[in-house]
């Protein structure tokens, strides 16, 4: 969260599950969720067994797809420097730190830090797990987007809420669509521009701010 709630296995709410209901009851279906390891997305894309994939953006995969057609941005994502004080820092002044990150993630403004072993990656399944390890002192930085890092502390005491110590990097976070015969491509890429132009996204976003 608050992209994704899981329960015993399923996607039953979140940003991401919001979005993806809006937009399939916009175009008249209804939205199946996959719930599959992060390393085996990309396979699942190859196969053609998801249609519509969410919250992703273009420098976070390896390659797509040549049957996938992007959508407009539906959100910018921030990924932080976080830590427990709040002094301002940035990653390229960190020396021999553990740096909590998630498994499978890059980062590419850190990428030469890491094979330098100036800093080292301490990876968790998810991006609630880093901040929980963070907030036990388990390191003393971590790396988190600013959606994640404001619903953590929305449930901790304002003393052990955590800090954002500077901007790490920048993104554009949209949609993939299959473009095939069986998926309605154009009219769920008419929809997000709808939904943008009605100020859908921004409600979504804000419901979990």
């Amino acid at each position: 969260m608050p992209m994704v709630d899981l329960q015993h296995g399923r996607a039953v709410a979140g940003i991401v599950v919001d979005l993806q209901q809006r937009l399939a009851a916009k175009v008249g279906r209804m939205a199946e969720f996959l719930v599959m390891p992060r390393l085996r997305v990309q396979q699942a894309m190859e196969n053609d067994e998801i249609d519509v994939r969410c919250y992703v953006s273009p420098n976070w995969l390896n390659s797509v797809h040549a049957r996938y057609i992007w959508s407009l941005p539906f959100m910018t994502q921030r990924d932080l420097l976080v830590g427990a004080d709040s002094e301002a820092l940035q990653p390229e002044q960190l020396r021999n730190h553990r740096l909590g990150t998630v498994l499978g993630f890059t980062y590419p403004r850190l990428q030469p830090l890491f094979d330098s072993s100036q800093i080292q990656r301490e990876d968790a399944r998810t991006q609630d797990q880093v901040l929980l390890k963070l907030s036990a002192g388990r390191y003393q930085y971590a790396i988190s987007n600013e959606l994640s890092l404001n619903w953590f502390n929305r449930h901790q005491p304002p003393a052990q809420q955590l800090h954002a110590l500077s901007e790490v990097s920048s993104e554009p976070v949209a949609c993939i669509i299959r473009d095939a015969p069986d998926v309605p491509t154009k009219a769920l890429l008419r929809a997000m521009v709808q939904m943008k132009q009605d100020g859908e996204f921004e409600a979504i976003l804000a419901r979990y701010r």
